[in-house]
């Protein structure tokens, strides 16, 4: 039988399908959720997808609307302009070649998970933009008369001592209304203390930012009370990029092959910022009437890729020898040219980049941990689908990016899907039986004690657990292949004879099959391992470094993998376990440090300066040192801390220290 591929984004699911199977089946076969009240009737119109079009490099797939089948009289029944080009029914549409879906959040039943909660900062607020009630007395025949402008102006520098103020064009424009509307009393927002960029009729007390943090998978949104540095509300999603191309690379070579590549892919991601604005708002409407304008500043933090594609700049040249980026330094950026609905007249702060593939994040997790403030030698690793690292201490500090691809996030393997309810997020194995035990997001239980578990595939930290307790249990070997003299039913070979071990039985899933863990999924978690060890170990050799004192994981997936696990990989060098801290998404932290103190601005402009980069894709040593990391937790160095943590309970498990 004729057979054709299909992917599905953001959550990364992909497979085979008979042709002409609907695309609402080939979901349910794959595991990806998408609402369908009428279960597939064609009645409720709440499946709605879009089909990607265009050649995807990366996934050797030319994707286009004549893949499928023609729209049907139901489709054109629930499908309105308004929900933008390249939309179809799910339970309509039958797949006739291959074809990239994506599943829009509205069209999704199980939503994504993105973990990346606010902390509390301890830090001075001293924002960019503060707020100024003045009363102006009515202008009457019997005076000298003034403009408004010079009448607020002078107002501002008499009582707040505010002087030199610029305004605003658009705002000067409305400016007679708002003071008339107000019964001469308004409030003005003064950004740095040099320019008016907003002015509200009566005294408003709310003043509120937005920190935003654009991964390559996931953004999330922070307001913030500019007042308090207090964080209102969150909102996040995945990012809309991610059809384009799962990865830093993929979307760069995107922008490279497709005439619009850029265009395309910064109008998704400034339409997803305006609909997490716009959701955010919604949240505190009481307190913040306006919506999206009750903003009146914001930073922004991202890898230099989704900088540049944001700002619109053309993403060529860092994806090629030198890497080149288009700007280091910050940028202040008006909200209305980049089309972000916040206040018009409000600036957007760009956080600045250190060098090619080091860029705002993790500039952002720089000044939120601060490394050059300590006495320690840590080593700091932003874990994502690009990961970034940071080490050092107050007398040096060394940074540099290594492409782990998204296998981290759950793309890429086999049964891998992002962190959704039915997600297998926790994995034991019992080194004698073999057996696991696993742990469901959205389950408070193990699933050894419910009834009815429906997972429905592997995420990031589920993997990495999974594969851990398989070199600890046996079932693989320190260069990652598979025991298949092991005796247990769940090591087997594939209907293609490749081996894979089963982490859920049918029964136990919500996909109608097992749930397993291949070879493939072993190398593809090697891989992403072996470049942060590599990255790791150059940098400490540039540093002349022979152990850590610290280790700090960042990053929403840093804050949720088991640190014991990790260091089983090889994922980072040996540390006292003790010493190895999650500490959250310090890359969203170091946004809202920005957002609330210019003293933390400036301290981004001047530390990214600072930081010394090590490009280690052209150390001679790169190369071998990443062969040697690709085993389990490494071919050559010494583990003695790991040693001592899983000694009594893997004696089989060779580990050098």
């Amino acid at each position: 039988m004729k057979k054709h591929r299909v992917i599905f984004q953001p959550s990364g699911r992909r497979g085979e399908v008979a042709d002409g199977t609907d695309l609402l089946d080939a979901a349910r076969n794959l595991g990806v959720d998408i609402e369908s009240i009428c279960g597939g009737k064609g009645t409720c119109g709440k499946c709605k997808v879009r089909v990607e079009e265009g050649f995807f490099e990366k996934d050797s797939m030319d994707s286009r609307m004549e893949h499928l089948s023609q729209l049907t009289e139901v489709e054109r029944k629930f499908l309105k302009p308004s929900d933008g080009p390249g939309m179809r029914l799910a339970c309509a549409a039958r797949a006739l070649g291959d074809v990239k879906i994506f599943v829009p959040e509205k069209s999704r039943a199980g939503k994504q998970i993105v973990r990346k909660a606010a902390k509390e900062l301890n830090i001075r607020v001293e924002p960019a933009v503060k707020k100024y009630f003045v009363e102006l007395e009515k202008p009457s025949l019997h005076e000298v008369i003034k403009g408004d402008l010079e009448k607020l102006l002078a107002a501002l520098e008499k009582n707040y001592g505010l002087s030199g103020l610029s305004m605003d064009f658009p705002v000067l424009k409305d400016l007679q209304d708002t003071i008339r509307k107000g019964n001469w009393g308004v409030t003005v927002s003064v950004w740095k203390g040099r320019e008016i960029i907003k002015v509200e009729p009566g005294f408003i007390e709310a003043s509120y930012g937005l920190a935003v943090d654009v991964g390559t998978t996931t953004v999330v949104g922070y307001l913030t009370d500019l007042a308090t540095g207090k964080v209102m509300a969150t909102e996040s999603m995945m990012n809309p990029q991610v059809p384009y191309g799962e990865d830093v690379m993929s979307r760069i070579t995107y922008a490279m092959t497709n005439p619009d590549g850029v265009g395309r892919m910064q109008k998704a991601i400034i339409d997803g910022l305006n609909e997490i604005i716009s959701n955010i708002t919604k949240a505190l409407s009481a307190e913040a009437p306006g919506g999206g304008e009750a903003i009146v500043d914001m930073t922004i933090v991202f890898n230099t890729a989704m900088h540049h594609i944001l700002l619109g700049f053309n993403p060529e040249h860092i994806g090629r020898s030198p890497f080149i980026p288009a700007i280091q330094h910050g940028l202040d950026i008006k909200a209305r040219d980049l089309g972000i609905r916040i206040n018009p007249g409000s600036y957007i702060y760009v956080l600045p980049i250190e060098a090619g593939f080091v860029g705002a994040d993790n500039v952002g997790v720089l000044i939120a941990m601060e490394p050059y403030n300590m006495e320690e030698k840590v080593l700091i690793i932003d874990i994502g689908t690009n990961g970034e690292l940071l080490l050092g201490n107050k007398d040096r500090v060394c940074s540099t990016s290594c492409a782990t691809g998204p296998a981290f996030e759950g793309a890429q393997i086999k049964m891998g899907m992002r962190a959704a309810p039915g997600a297998i997020e926790k994995v034991k194995i019992d080194p004698a039986t073999k057996e696991p035990l696993y742990k469901v997001i959205g389950k408070e239980e193990w699933h050894i004690n419910l009834e009815k578990i429906d997972a429905k595939g592997i995420c990031g930290s589920g993997i990495i657990d999974a594969i851990a307790w398989m070199y600890r249990a046996g079932i693989i070997d320190k260069s990652g292949r598979f025991d298949m003299n092991v005796e247990s039913p769940r090591v087997r070979k594939d209907h293609e004879g490749k081996p894979e071990y089963v982490l859920a039985w049918a029964r136990e899933t919500s996909i109608g099959g097992d749930i397993t863990i291949t070879q493939g999924d072993v190398r593809a978690l090697q891989l992403a391992k072996g470049a942060l060890y590599a990255g790791a170990k150059l940098m400490m050799r540039r540093m002349g470094l022979e152990k850590l004192d610290k280790v700090m994981l960042a990053g929403a997936f840093g804050s949720f993998i088991d640190k014991e696990s990790a260091m089983t990989l090889g994922m980072f060098p040996d540390c006292d376990i003790d010493n190895v801290y999650a500490v959250g998404n310090a890359a969203g932290d170091g946004a809202r440090m920005a957002l609330v103190s210019l003293t933390k601005r400036g301290e981004a402009e001047e530390k990214a300066r600072w930081v010394e980069f090590v490009e280690i894709a052209v150390e001679p040593a790169f190369e071998k040192e990443f062969m040697q990391a690709m085993h389990l937790p490494h071919m050559k160095d010494s583990f003695p801390n790991l040693k001592k943590l899983i000694e009594k309970e893997s004696p089989h498990v060779v580990i050098k220290g």
